[in-house]
């Protein structure tokens, strides 16, 4: 189970150290993707990653197919080398918001959910609003 908060920098090579104790529970492969639902990355083991594909596979074609694309064209699955750090692709940065070669703008926050973990920037994160009401009432709508 991935959890916690993490801040972390990337490096000019457009490095982030994955934590030690997410790596622990994503393995040697690590799959990143696009989130449909914020401006961050989400990144999950690949057992995990399979788990979280597989409901497209009961949508209609049409927009499963455009789902695969979006979670897809970019996607990318990576390894950490020795130091635990991961190479983001610059098409993935762009989508958060950071510019790898502006040093100001290469904080970022890695965030574990469960399941799968976020990567976001320093200040898409810290601007970021959670609606608790609205989670209260989706989770009583379904009996939790």
């Amino acid at each position: 189970m991935l959890f916690g908060e993490y801040h972390h920098t990337l490096d000019p090579k457009r490095r982030v150290s994955m934590p030690a104790k997410l790596r622990e529970d994503l393995g040697e492969e690590i799959m990143i993707v696009r989130s449909i639902r914020g401006a961050c990355l989400r990144f999950f083991s690949i057992p995990a990653w399979k788990e979280y594909i597989e409901p497209l596979k009961k949508l209609p074609r049409k927009v499963a197919e455009e789902t695969y694309w979006y979670l897809y064209h970019d996607a990318i699955k990576v390894s950490p080398d020795s130091l635990g750090r991961v190479l983001l692709s610059e098409e993935l940065l762009r989508f958060i918001g950071v510019q790898a070669d502006e040093e100001s703008d290469r904080n970022l926050v890695l965030v574990g959910c469960g399941d799968f973990g976020e990567i976001w920037s320093e200040k898409t994160y810290g601007a970021r609003e959670i609606d608790t009401d609205a989670i209260r009432r989706a989770l009583e709508e379904n009996g939790y």
